[in-house]
């Protein structure tokens, strides 16, 4: 359930044609462990849905599928709205974690990364972002509720775990999520998803003078322009996956 984060967009892509992201990477490793065709998979998630919306048009699907196992991201796009009202973000995101649990599922859950290290004027989000980071944590304490600590892994300061627009994750960055999703259910992670990437050469001023236009002119824009015409980038977008099927 959720958003972009989960329905994964970046620049690699499955035969399907849809995008592979930590979700599928995670539904790879759990399939692996079971018989063929012993493990289903869907992915609700929508790119650009506010809680509410992932409230309202994802949670009575997921919970009718009878899951065993949830993940659980929203409301960073309310928070990226001026005027979010984040006390209802945090009912509507405590009111699905709460009805998955009465359906049995165990759930995971996520915080926010830091966009303040790494994105210029991020500042105004971040009293946001670290009161959705505690009501989250709050969350964790249910034993069946599992939190993967995102704010706390400073490897996603670096832009090459970011795609070119700087809001969605790069294969490298949906690679480390889900190695954190099999930390937190217990399973082995296969490396250090926390560790920092090898040092690069930084950009020079020019290169990142282009690379700042570009993003400007191909990403911030339109973004802006949706915000004002009151669209999203998943207007009329169906869920990724909208049934619970067999995975490999």
């Amino acid at each position: 359930m959720g958003d972009s984060f989960t329905e994964g967009m970046c620049d690699e892509l499955l035969p399907d044609g849809h995008y592979r992201g930590w979700a599928d990477r995670v539904a790879t490793a759990l399939a692996a462990e079971l018989p063929a065709d012993g493990f289903r998979y869907a992915n609700l998630a929508v790119r650009g849905k506010l809680i509410g919306q992932i409230h309202d048009e994802q949670l009575a699907a997921a919970t009718a599928m009878g899951p065993e196992l949830v993940t659980l991201a929203g409301g960073l796009n309310d928070v990226l709205r001026p005027g979010c009202d984040i006390a209802q973000v945090e009912r509507l995101l405590g009111r699905c974690a709460d009805e998955l649990r009465a359906a049995g599922a165990t759930v995971v859950m996520f915080t926010s990364t830091d966009p303040t290290r790494r994105l210029a004027g991020s500042a105004r989000l971040l009293p946001a972002i670290l009161r959705m980071k505690a009501f989250v944590h709050e969350l964790g304490q249910d034993d069946g509720i599992h939190v993967v600590d995102l704010f706390a892994a400073p490897c996603f300061d670096d832009r090459r775990l970011w795609a070119e627009d700087r809001l969605h994750l790069s294969p490298e960055g949906h690679r480390r999520v889900a190695a954190g999703v099999l930390e937190a259910l217990g399973r082995p992670a296969g490396f250090d998803w926390r560790a920092p990437l090898p040092p690069a050469a930084p950009p020079g001023p020019v290169d990142r003078l282009r690379s700042d236009a570009r993003w400007l002119r191909t990403h911030l824009g339109p973004w802006i322009g949706r915000r004002l015409t009151g669209r999203s980038s998943g207007d009329g977008r169906p869920p990724k996956r909208a049934e619970l099927l067999p995975f490999r």
